[in-house]
C-alpha cells in the first residue's frame, strides 16, 4: 500500500530505475581520401536501396509476418550484398516497423483521449465551471458548435487509425518525415534544393553492421582493430572496389575513441560483439563512426541500500532543476541548489543545455556524498492535448516542451557512470504538499525558499519512504490539547507510542534534586494526564489546618462534651 491522503488517489511506491542497457561511443573518421569517400557513398547508396525495398516488403506483410517470410527476404538480400549485410538489413527493418507500430498505438491513444474529453465537455451546459481537475463546459454556443465539428473530425480520424492498427498497416519514411516535409519549405529552413537533396540521400544510406561475439574483433562486416584500422566487407556488386584480400576495403582513417576508448578496446580484444554505424554530417562535411554494445553486468542495487546514504531530491521545471540534499531521516541538509538551462532554439542546443545542467547536478551530488537521486516519474502524454486545457495555449506549450523522457534517459545513463542510483517516485501532489509543509519552515531571513525547492524536499522524502508532511510544533500554550491537537501525531497503531520516557540524567527542573529525574523516568503518574496524579506537591498548613488534618481532631473533639483536649504541642 502506498501513501494515502484522505480522498486523494493512491500514491505508487518508489522504485529504482533500471540502468542503461547499452552504451555508445563516437569518433571522427579523419584523413579519408577521395577514393575512401567515393566507396563509402557507393556502399551506403546500394545498401540504402536494398533497405528501402526490404522495408516495403515488411510493411506489406503486416501482421502476416513469420520466420518463413523473414528467411525469404534475407535470401534475396544475400544475393545482392552478403549474408551478414542481409542480417543487419532485416534486423534494422524489423526495428523500424516495431517503432512505427508503437508510435501508431500512441497516436491512437491520443485521439481516443481527445474524443473522450470533447464528449465530456459537450455534454455539460454552456458556461458551467469545472471541478476536481476536470474542465467544465464551453464558454459560448459558438465555441460549443466549433468543438462539435472538431469531434466529428477526430472521430473519423480515430476510426481510420484504428482500422490501420487492426490491419497492421504502418507509415514509415526512410530518412525522416520532417526532412521529407522540409522539401516544400526550403525558404523557411534556409536551405537550397542541392543542400536538401544531399541531406536526404545521406539520411537514406545504410552503413550499419551488427556485431557477433566470438568473431574476430567482434564484427566481421565492419572490422575495427584495437590499433584503429577500419575495414569494410564490400557487397557483391562492389567487390571490384576492394583494396584488401577477401573482398574488403581498408580506410585510410584511424579510430581512437577518446571517450570509452579503453572499454571498447577491452571488448574488441576479447572478441565480444560491437555494432558499428558510419554516417555523414552533410552540414559539416565530416564522416563519423559510432560503436555500440550492450551492458548486462550492471549490479542491481536494492532500494534500502540507496536510501542509507541519503538522497538528493530533484524537481524538474521549465527552465531549471531544483535540488536539495536530504539525509536518511528525511531532513534537508545545507542549502537548495538551482541548475538552470534554456530549452529554446534548435534540438541540438536544447540537448546540450540539458546535458550541461545534468553534469553540474552530478558534480554537486558526488561532493555531497549522496548515493542516489530522486526524480518524478513524469509523463505528460495525456495532458498535452488541447481538448483538456482548452485555450491555455501557453500552458500546453510549457508541458509539451518539458523533455521528461530525454531527461530520464540521459540522467540514468550519466548516473550509471558516476556510480549513483536513480529512484523514481509518484509525482502526485509533490509541488502542493511541498509548498504547504516545507516552503515556510525552510525560509529564513537570509534565504527565501522557492516552491520548486520545497517540491524537491517532498520528492526526496517520498523516495526515502517518509511522509511528505513534517511533524509540527506543540500547541502554543503548552503541551496539552487546550489549543487543539497537533497536525501530525503518532497514530493509534504505532509501536512505542505509550512507551516509557527515556531516562535523562540530571534534574528536570531547578527545584528538583538530580536523582529525581531518573527516579521518575518511567513513572507514568509523574506525567500530567487526565485521570492521573501530578507530581507530589508539598503544602504549608496553618495551626488550625494542621489540627483538622489529624484524624479525630478539629470539628469533633475526643470524648464527651467538656473533656479537655490533649496537648498537641
Amino acid at each position: 500500500m502506498g501513501e494515502r491522503r484522505g480522498p486523494l488517489r493512491e500514491i505508487a511506491r518508489p522504485f529504482v530505475v533500471a540502468g542503461p542497457s547499452g552504451v555508445s561511443a563516437r569518433d571522427r573518421l579523419k584523413g579519408l581520401t577521395a577514393r575512401d569517400e567515393e566507396v563509402l557513398r557507393l556502399i551506403g547508396a546500394h545498401l540504402g536501396r536494398l533497405a528501402s525495398q526490404d522495408l516495403a516488403r515488411r510493411v506489406q506483410d503486416g501482421l502476416g509476418h513469420s520466420t518463413r517470410t523473414w528467411a525469404e527476404r534475407k535470401r534475396e538480400l544475400t544475393v545482392e550484398s552478403s549474408s551478414r549485410w542481409a542480417g543487419s538489413l532485416t534486423t534494422h527493418t524489423h526495428d523500424q516497423w516495431g517503432l512505427s507500430r508503437r508510435a501508431q498505438h500512441q497516436h491512437l491513444q491520443s485521439l481516443e483521449a481527445g474524443v473522450r474529453m470533447l464528449r465530456h465537455r459537450l455534454s455539460l451546459p454552456v458556461g458551467e465551471k469545472g471541478s476536481r481537475g476536470r474542465p467544465g463546459g464551453y464558454r459560448s454556443r459558438r465555441e460549443w458548435f466549433e468543438k462539435s465539428r472538431r469531434l466529428a473530425i477526430l472521430e473519423d480520424r480515430y476510426e481510420r487509425v484504428r482500422s490501420a492498427w487492426a490491419a497492421g498497416r504502418v507509415s514509415v519514411v526512410r530518412g525522416g518525415r520532417r526532412l521529407l516535409h522540409q522539401r516544400h519549405h526550403l525558404t523557411a529552413a534556409g536551405r537550397t534544393v542541392e543542400e536538401w537533396r544531399a541531406g536526404w540521400e545521406a539520411a537514406r544510406w545504410f552503413l550499419t553492421a551488427d556485431g557477433e561475439s566470438g568473431k574476430r574483433f567482434g564484427n566481421e562486416t565492419v572490422r575495427v582493430t584495437p590499433d584503429g584500422e577500419v575495414s569494410i566487407k564490400l557487397p557483391a556488386p562492389l567487390a571490384h572496389r576492394a583494396n584488401a584480400p577477401h573482398g574488403r576495403y581498408v580506410l585510410a582513417a584511424r579510430i581512437t575513441f577518446a571517450h570509452r576508448g579503453q572499454e571498447w578496446r577491452d571488448r574488441v580484444t576479447a572478441h565480444r560483439a560491437v555494432a558499428y554505424r558510419i554516417h555523414l554530417d552533410v552540414a559539416r562535411g565530416r564522416w563519423y563512426l559510432d560503436a555500440s554494445w550492450t551492458r548486462k553486468d550492471l549490479p542491481a542495487v536494492p532500494l534500502e541500500a540507496l536510501r542509507a546514504g541519503g538522497v538528493a531530491g530533484v524537481d524538474m521545471n521549465a527552465d531549471h532543476l531544483a535540488a536539495w540534499y536530504l539525509d536518511a531521516h528525511g531532513n534537508p541538509v545545507g542549502a537548495p541548489r538551482r541548475f538552470g538551462y534554456d530549452l529554446t532554439g534548435t534540438a541540438p542546443h536544447r540537448d546540450a543545455q540539458l546535458r550541461h545542467a545534468l553534469t553540474r547536478l552530478l558534480h554537486w551530488a558526488t561532493t555531497t556524498g549522496v548515493t542516489a537521486l530522486a526524480i518524478e516519474d513524469l509523463d505528460f502524454t495525456s495532458s498535452t492535448t488541447r481538448e483538456k486545457h482548452g485555450r491555455r495555449k501557453r500552458f500546453r506549450q510549457l508541458i509539451s516542451g518539458l523533455p521528461t523522457r530525454s531527461l530520464r534517459a540521459r540522467l540514468v545513463s550519466m548516473c550509471a557512470e558516476a556510480g549513483l542510483g536513480v529512484i523514481a517516485v509518484d509525482p502526485a501532489y509533490t509541488s502542493r504538499w511541498g509548498a504547504e509543509h516545507w516552503q515556510k519552515p525552510l525560509t529564513t531571513t537570509h534565504r527565501k525558499t522557492s516552491r520548486h525547492a520545497a517540491a524537491s524536499v517532498a520528492i526526496g522524502r517520498r523516495a526515502l519512504g517518509h511522509p511528505i508532511r513534517r511533524r509540527t510544533a506543540p500547541p502554543p500554550h503548552d503541551q496539552s490539547d487546550r489549543a487543539g491537537h497537533r497536525t501530525a501525531q503518532a497514530g493509534p497503531g504505532d509501536r512505542g507510542r505509550e512507551g516509557d520516557r527515556p531516562r535523562v540524567p540530571g534534574p528536570r527542573t531547578r527545584s528538583v534534586r538530580a536523582e529525581r529525574g531518573t527516579r521518575n523516568a518511567v513513572d507514568q503518574n509523574a506525567q500530567h494526564r487526565p485521570g492521573r496524579s501530578a507530581e507530589p506537591v508539598q503544602l504549608t498548613l496553618g495551626p488550625q489546618e494542621r489540627l483538622d488534618a489529624i484524624p479525630g481532631l478539629g470539628a469533633r473533639p475526643f470524648g464527651p462534651p467538656g473533656t479537655s483536649l490533649p496537648d498537641v504541642g
